[in-house]
């Protein structure tokens, strides 16, 4: 054997244990140790903890935990991006069958009836014995294999296994986001509802008020302008009341929406006044960095970027020439159908194909270049990403922390402006002081009341919006088994 007959294998070997393009590096950002509302947070005074897992459990309301765990097996989002899942892993299968040996079994049995007018025919036709009828069997067995010699199939696998991973991490991040979408519109719900109970005892103050007011203008103690100043306040008030109904009826349709039921469904439940849920301790929020393998969009944004990343790689394989083998075993009679599989009738043929873009090299290049310009947007993206998940921490945990700061405020303002319209009232009957002042503070102790519900209410929220943010409600696992799980 010639010399360059054993170059030849020993060149394909060695191009077969490589493949081109560049190989993939995790990228870092460049993130600070610790969170900067960590220490304020540390310092909270919480009820309850929470773990990260299934922290909707932490805010104590059986009704919000039932409802968060509803939205995760009925919401129609979690079933749009399950079926993302599955169309990431059929790419993944073929993606893998590419780098396999193909094979092909095919038979065909014909009978024909020869014309006699044609060229053909008029030369069967003079032969003695002619049959116009004939038969065909035919048996084949083919197989075929591109040798991937250049790694292009493997680096096209290596993007659908990222496809794949991003896709999980899709529908994990989706899973966070509905938690925390039902979550925060039931918290929602019950700050309406607790802002409709401050109203409605408002109203039924200003109607007390209105009812004695108008027994003293009878006698003739009252004036008709405190009376229509009572009459006016009671208005205001009670024009705020259809508002906060329409909000809750509007949230109590969201939150059915996210149960995957149409609106209405679940309003029995609802429309008896629950509290305000309170936010737990948050503990084990981790550095900025665990973010990276923590948030599922993160880890979703990183493997569509080790996919682009790939995709340089099969984009730059089309410089090189593409081999395959291929190969036929077939057994073919037009006697007999007993004959087809003897010797007489075997047939074998054998194929080393190449194809070679010789002269298409100008596209190749802009595919490349534009593989590598979608890769850089990528990078870019998840940089930002990442910087974006940090504030996403930082804006959770200051909201949280000052919200609560501003509900405590508000609750002793609300208990003094309580004692004040009682002390108030009490002046005008006796004489001391005008309707005015009365009137003054009931609207102030509305106000407060009214903006302490509030506050509650959005402090509970931005509990939520930083379990979110942290990447709780899910369970992260190393891409590792994913990858062994996906073969």
């Amino acid at each position: 054997m010639s010399q360059r007959t054993l170059a030849l294998p020993l060149l394909f070997s060695l191009l077969a244990g490589c493949a081109v393009g560049p190989d993939y590096v995790r990228p870092a950002p460049t993130l600070s140790d610790r969170f900067i509302g960590e220490t304020a947070l540390d310092q909270r005074s919480a009820t309850a903890n929470a773990e990260r897992v299934a922290w909707w459990t932490g805010f104590g309301d059986a009704h919000l935990a039932r409802y968060v765990e509803l939205a995760l097996t009925q919401n129609l989002d979690l079933a749009q991006a399950s079926a993302r899942v599955a169309q990431a892993r059929a790419g993944l299968g073929a993606a893998n069958a590419a780098l396999l040996p193909s094979g092909n079994l095919g038979g065909q049995a014909a009978r024909a009836y020869q014309s006699v007018e044609t060229p053909l025919g008029q030369v069967l036709n003079a032969q003695p014995g002619f049959d116009r009828y004939g038969n065909a069997y035919e048996a084949n067995l083919g197989a075929s294999w591109e040798l991937d010699l250049f790694g292009g199939l493997r680096r096209g696998r290596e993007a659908a296994l990222a496809d794949y991973q991003a896709s999980e991490a899709g529908a994990a991040a989706t899973r966070l986001t509905v938690a925390a979408q039902t979550a925060d519109i039931y918290i929602t719900l019950r700050g309406l509802q607790a802002r409709l109970d401050v109203a409605r005892r408002q109203v039924a103050t200003q109607q007390d008020l209105l009812s004695k007011i108008n027994l003293l203008h009878g006698k003739g103690l009252a004036a008709e302008l405190q009376l229509r100043q009572a009459e006016g306040a009671l208005a205001q008030v009670r024009a705020s009341v259809p508002v906060l109904e329409a909000g809750e009826a509007a949230a109590m349709n969201a939150l059915d929406v996210m149960l995957g039921a149409a609106p209405g469904a679940h309003r029995s439940e609802l429309t008896a006044t629950g509290v305000i849920p309170v936010a737990p301790r948050i503990g084990a929020t981790g550095s900025p960095g665990d973010l990276l393998r923590r948030r599922p969009d993160l880890i979703a944004a990183e493997r569509r970027l080790a996919a682009s990343n790939a995709r340089i790689g099969v984009a730059m394989a089309e410089y090189y020439p593409k081999l395959s083998l291929g190969g036929t075993i077939s057994s073919a009679t037009s006697v007999a159908s007993g004959n087809l599989f003897t010797g007489g009738a075997s047939q074998a043929a054998a194929l080393l194909g190449l194809r070679w873009r010789l002269f298409d090299f100008g596209r190749i290049d802009a595919q490349i270049a534009l593989a590598k310009g979608q890769d850089a947007e990528l990078l870019a993206a998840y940089r930002l990403a990442a910087l974006r998940a940090t504030e996403d921490v930082e804006n959770a945990f200051s909201a949280l922390v000052k919200r609560e700061e501003q509900t405590t405020l508000l609750a002793q303002g609300e208990a003094s402006l309580g004692r004040a319209r009682g002390a108030s009232f009490a002046a005008y009957q006796r004489g001391v002081v005008s309707l005015i002042e009365v009137l003054q503070a009931d609207e102030s102790l509305l106000r407060v009341a009214d903006a302490r519900a509030q506050a509650q209410t959005e402090s509970a929220r931005a509990a939520v919006s930083a379990f979110k943010a942290l990447g709780g409600g899910w369970q992260a696992e190393p891409l590792e088994a994913v990858a062994i799980r996906s073969h």
